[in-house]
């Protein structure tokens, strides 16, 4: 009978994670993985772009045409794998401080059904 009532008390003094609330943390889990795996390669896209537009600073851009600057950037664009910006998107503005080549744009990312996560990017030549 002692054993009996003892076991009663601990049993109420143990705490734990129940089956339900180890399956919301393991979904919310999963939801961010999902996120982060559908997210990242836009990310990497990204990254690509701006060292398209880093490179095109070596080149003496003040002497281009705005056609030539836009060619230039879709022969390194296809070699880079850069696929969501094209030369016809480049924001081209010359200046006395030199030629600067930027370029904004979203990206919109499927998640889930009719849940989508949208990305704004931009970027410089200048890296400003």
């Amino acid at each position: 009978m002692i054993n009996k009532s003892m076991n009663m008390k601990s049993a109420k003094n143990q705490h734990g994670a129940t089956l339900l609330g180890m399956l919301i943390v393991g979904m919310f889990i999963v939801f961010v993985a999902l996120i982060v795996m559908k997210v990242t390669p836009a990310y990497i896209e990204f990254m690509s772009v701006k060292k398209v537009l880093k490179s095109m600073q070596d080149e003496s851009l003040a002497t281009m045409t705005n056609k030539e600057i836009k060619d230039s950037f879709n022969k390194r664009a296809s070699t880079s794998y850069v696929e969501v910006v094209t030369g016809a998107d480049l924001v081209i503005e010359k200046g006395s401080s030199g030629t600067v080549v930027m370029v904004d744009y979203e990206v919109v990312k499927p998640i889930i059904g009719n849940v989508s996560v949208l990305i704004d990017f931009s970027a410089r030549s200048d890296g400003k």
